[in-house]
């Protein structure tokens, strides 16, 4: 199995100063599929969905992308509770300094001022599965098209109990990578900055 690497968050400097999920409409872009992200993040993701159409592969919706504290507490509730739940394998979180457990038929999700959503730094892709997860990976770390796009997974072993194929997270700040770069060589209205 290819290893894909976990790349830590390099934080866009406009963000500095803010809170997670604190983040002002005015620093947030409007993506396609839905929701809204940082504009660095927001102009990579647009270069990527360009891409991926042009490889016959349809990122044209989402299912999350910027979250408030007050949506990220409301999801956290939803899918956690504060008593084991009996949920095989057992995934938990810390909240208030209190261990919470996932729900059984939930996906993870951070606990509320941790999560790269807050700082609408992440995408989670619909049906990151099939076509459209291999077009992600690629055939490994140099082929990648997620990495390349600077985008890349919270954890990489999907035999992690915390994996999650369609959560992607810029991760390259301020500056764009080549790929992204080129494609707005191409076509400038890709850039949201």
């Amino acid at each position: 199995m290819t290893k894909y690497p976990v790349l830590p968050i390099i934080m866009p400097t406009k963000l500095k100063g803010f809170a997670n999920g604190l983040i002002p409409d005015t620093l947030l872009r409007p993506v396609k599929g839905g929701g809204k992200l940082e504009s660095h993040a927001a102009t990579a993701w647009k270069a990527m969905q360009l891409a991926a159409y042009f490889d016959g592969i349809d990122l044209s919706k989402n299912v999350g992308s910027y979250r408030s504290l007050m949506a990220q507490k409301a999801l956290f509730t939803e899918r956690y509770a504060p008593l084991q739940t009996g949920r095989v394998p057992e995934v938990t979180r810390t909240l208030g300094g209190k261990t919470w457990y996932l729900k059984k038929g939930m996906a993870p999700s951070a606990s509320p001022g941790n999560s790269s959503h807050g700082w609408g730094l992440a995408v989670d892709v619909a049906s990151a599965s099939g076509d459209r997860l291999k077009w992600l990976l690629g055939d490994g770390f140099l082929t990648c098209n997620a990495l390349k796009y600077g985008f890349s997974w919270q954890v990489a072993d999907s035999k992690d109990k915390n994996f999650e194929a369609w959560h992607l997270q810029y991760f390259a700040g301020d500056k764009l990578p080549q790929a992204v770069v080129e494609a707005i060589e191409a076509f400038p209205d890709l850039d949201l900055r």
